[in-house]
């Protein structure tokens, strides 16, 4: 098989893997093929022993198909890997011809920040298969034994599946019970049971967003910080995705100008390091820090 046709499948098998809005045309658009060799290529893997759906008129490569496991630990990455990868390429030196095919392989198949993909095994795996079932089916769930760490309680939550986030690690479901969409830690679920009846608000699914700090929600809040040297090395070193949103300073100092979906994680990292942070132009941000300052002292206080 030439390169530029090994290239084009491994691009269709990474469109088909996660396939939940390309139609046949769309796919050929995309990867700048007639239509007929989309359908060519999808016969390869059949031919390969792949599994091959439809859905909703997107077709779809079943994860459950022989040696995809093999497969999907080999080439798929997370954003953070991605992106620590990208990095490590970029700083080899520019007459290194290493490089060059070290970054034409990367981006063969991925863009440095796709969000990918990966098996999972045991009971989180037994789950999650329960939980894909019930999205393609369009079926509500009840996810047993559902541990909060937030909420600091172990119940059942009847909700709404309909996303995963990278490596299957949380779902994104809607709560009818709270009227809002929220995330799930597949870990932290005991057991799922899939109902029989079909979803009644597809309407409200909305997925949210994932901040540099891994904090979840649908709704954003601006934060602006003037970090010291200290505190820009641990934010890189701990949530490298803030590389990209930092700006250089003079005094070795760094501007951090962002918007996160909870104060929650940005707290926390303030928090550890206010000596060499800076809260600007967020004033709503320094009333959150200011109290937990506030509750901090009069947990701490002497009597």
């Amino acid at each position: 098989m030439d390169q530029p046709k090994l290239e084009r499948l491994l691009r269709l098998m990474k469109l088909l893997t996660a396939n939940n809005s390309l139609n046949v045309d769309e796919i050929a658009a995309k990867l700048s093929i007639s239509q007929r060799s989309v359908y060519r290529y999808i016969d390869t893997f059949r031919e390969a022993g792949f599994v091959i759906k439809k859905v909703d008129n997107y077709i779809k490569l079943d994860k459950s198909s022989p040696y995809f496991k093999d497969i999907s630990e080999l080439i798929h990455f997370t954003e953070e890997e991605a992106f620590i990868l990208k990095s490590a390429i970029e700083n080899i030196d520019e007459n290194n011809l290493l490089k060059q095919n070290l970054k034409k392989k990367l981006y063969t198949v991925y863009n440095y920040n796709i969000l990918a993909e990966t098996i999972v095994s045991g009971k989180n795996g037994k789950n999650v298969q329960q939980l894909v079932e019930a999205i393609e089916n369009k079926r509500p769930v009840i996810l047993r034994n559902y541990s909060s760490a937030h909420g600091n309680d172990i119940r059942d939550r009847h909700v709404e599946a309909y996303a995963f986030t990278t490596n299957y690690v949380q779902v994104w479901c809607y709560c009818p019970e709270e009227n809002t969409n929220k995330l799930f830690k597949v870990s932290r679920i005991g057991s799922v049971e899939v109902l029989p009846e079909n979803w009644k608000h597809e309407e409200n699914h909305q997925s949210g967003c994932i901040d540099i700090f891994r904090m979840n929600s649908c709704e954003m809040k601006h934060v602006k910080l003037k970090l010291g040297l200290r505190s820009a090395n641990l934010l890189i070193e701990e949530f490298p995705l803030a590389t990209k949103h930092l700006q250089k300073l003079p005094n070795n100092e760094w501007l951090l100008d962002i918007d996160v979906c909870s104060y929650d994680g940005v707290g926390r990292f303030v928090m550890g390091l206010l000596d060499d942070i800076e809260i600007i132009d967020s004033q709503e941000f320094e009333q959150h820090i200011a109290e937990i300052l506030n509750k901090m002292k009069n947990k701490f206080s002497l009597s």
